[in-house]
């Protein structure tokens, strides 16, 4: 099994637990204790748990990003603004591919005012979209992996490589100016590689909580984006090192 892999179940244990064993980590996992030891060492250094004696247990609230639904349902204020802000991007009749997740969420609940193209993976984006005269709905087919709502599947996977659209809305884990954006789930890596390429214009959807945070996985870096939209908390030297790299940003 890689690293990556056990990493994964590793966080799923400990967001269903909220702590896990190293004992019970190598029974499940197949593999020595040293090694969980080294894992969670890892998991650590990324900000994602913290270690105790025998385990680890969840970074304090006010760090950390994971467990994932706990992170989505937060700052549902500043993704609002922010998804207000993405509206005022679009134009009429523009092809608009939405990638799932809470903010691209409140950006389709604003939509239905003029006449406008969304591709989407997401089943709940697709829902709050599908009764709004002016949205014309395209729906990626595929398969749920787990309890996320989006949905994956080599039919997608090979109509990305033939589309092209005038605008992305995207969001990542973590967003970090040395270790680029990064997900948890090994699963969206690819899917995100691609929306990314088939874009005319890349804009990243975040909250300031999310930058300078790290994930288990990068899936691109701040180079592959044309813009941001965050709320105004954004630390300032973040806000500095990312208008040196000429990255435009839009505060929400």
């Amino acid at each position: 099994m890689l690293s990556v892999e056990r990493f994964e179940k590793i966080l799923k244990e400990l967001e269903k637990n909220k702590v896990v064993k190293v004992a019970e980590l190598s029974a499940v996992l197949g593999v020595t204790e040293k090694t969980i030891r080294i894992d969670l060492e890892a998991l650590e250094k990324k900000g994602l748990l913290k270690r105790i004696h025998g385990g680890a247990v969840l970074q304090e609230e006010e760090v950390r990003i994971f467990p994932i639904n706990e992170r989505q349902s937060s700052n549902n204020e500043r993704k609002g603004n922010i998804a207000r802000k993405a509206l005022d991007l679009m134009k009429p009749n523009e092809t608009i591919l939405m990638d799932g997740g809470s903010t691209t969420l409140q950006v389709a609940k604003l939509l239905g005012e003029f006449p406008v193209t969304v591709i989407t993976n997401d089943i709940k984006i697709a829902y709050e979209l599908l009764d709004k005269e002016k949205v014309q709905l395209m729906v990626l087919g595929g398969s749920r992996i787990g309890a996320s709502s989006s949905l994956f599947g080599v039919q997608t996977s090979d109509l990305l490589k033939r589309i092209r659209v005038d605008r992305l809305f995207f969001g990542a884990t973590g967003v970090s100016i040395e270790h680029g954006l990064t997900v948890f789930n090994s699963f969206h890596v690819e899917w995100k590689r691609q929306i990314i390429n088939c874009a005319e214009c890349v804009t990243l959807l975040a909250e300031s909580t999310k930058f300078e945070k790290v994930g288990l996985i990068q899936f691109a870096t701040l180079d592959d984006i044309d813009e941001i939209i965050t709320d105004r908390r954004l630390d300032k030297e973040v806000q500095k090192r990312l208008e040196k790299m000429s990255i435009p940003i839009i505060f929400s």
